[in-house]
């Protein structure tokens, strides 16, 4: 029988091959042109992302379609409204989800103010008008001369108005400086031909909402017609601030070369009162 040896078995060597090293993985490395695309993408998204920042909380521009302010603000006028003076409601949002009621963060409107804001009726269209009435004042036309709480509000003529009238002619209007009761002070149109606007049954404002009128009196749906009445605190969406461009419509997008005469630069950068 063969004897077993005491000494131990010598295991240092092995005939298998040694371990690979498991290969590093390296980050891919993007062409010249690829970064560039990539920097573009990045910018366009940072801008949109400021753009609906400030659209949504802070200004959002609109343009003059009607000549139910004329006085004030004209067609083709582009002006600025200021969203977070009032607090923000979901009609301050794009598209107006119904995701919360009322205001948060609310300012209180003033009489006097140039606001946009959402009917009740149709609350996908945006109105310019001016609050005349608050929560709980009487409102009434007498006359084309407005009362507030029974008082009729100051009116003082001064020289008559002419503007194109969109068909190449012109209308001429009565113009007079209408003062409220809080001293706002403010240009209004009247035509000499009396109307139905003229003369109002007396209207209370509820609580929570607020009577509207446009400053051309004879050419204006408001809080007068049915089909606006008086609009919630809710459906406010800012006051106006400030016309930042205007153009008197003569020149169509592509002529370029007329431009320059559409302008109405006397009214760029003016606030709106």
């Amino acid at each position: 029988m063969p004897e077993m040896s005491d000494q131990p078995m010598d295991t240092s060597q092995s005939d298998a091959a040694p371990m690979a090293a498991a290969p590093v993985a390296k980050a891919p490395v993007l062409t010249r042109q690829e970064s560039f695309i990539a920097e573009v993408v990045r910018t366009i998204v940072y801008a949109l992302a400021i753009v609906f920042f400030v659209r949504t909380f802070l200004y959002q521009p609109f343009v003059i379609p009607s000549g139910s302010m004329r006085g004030t603000l004209l067609e083709g006028d582009y002006i600025l409204v200021n969203k977070f003076v009032y607090g923000y409601s979901r009609f301050s949002l794009p598209f107006s989800p119904h995701i919360f009621d009322g205001r948060i963060m609310g300012g209180e409107p003033a009489r006097g103010d140039v606001v946009v804001f959402r009917p009740p009726a149709t609350p996908s269209t945006d109105y310019v008008k001016r609050i005349v009435g608050l929560p709980g004042d009487r409102i009434q036309m007498k006359d084309g001369v407005l009362y507030i709480n029974g008082a009729a509000v100051g009116m003082t003529q001064i020289a008559d108005l002419t503007l194109e009238d969109g068909a190449g002619g012109a209308i001429t209007y009565n113009r007079f400086i209408e003062t409220l009761p809080n001293g706002v002070a403010h240009e209004v149109l009247s035509n000499t031909v009396r109307s139905s606007a003229d003369n109002t049954p007396e209207y209370t404002v509820p609580e929570g909402a607020y009577f509207m009128m446009g400053d051309n009196r004879d050419g204006s749906r408001d809080s007068r017609f049915t089909e606006v009445g008086f609009i919630p605190y809710e459906n406010i969406v800012g006051r106006v601030e400030n016309i930042f461009f205007s153009a008197d419509g003569s020149a169509a997008f592509w002529e370029i070369w007329q431009w320059p005469a559409a302008i109405r630069y006397d009214r760029m950068f003016t606030a709106v009162r």
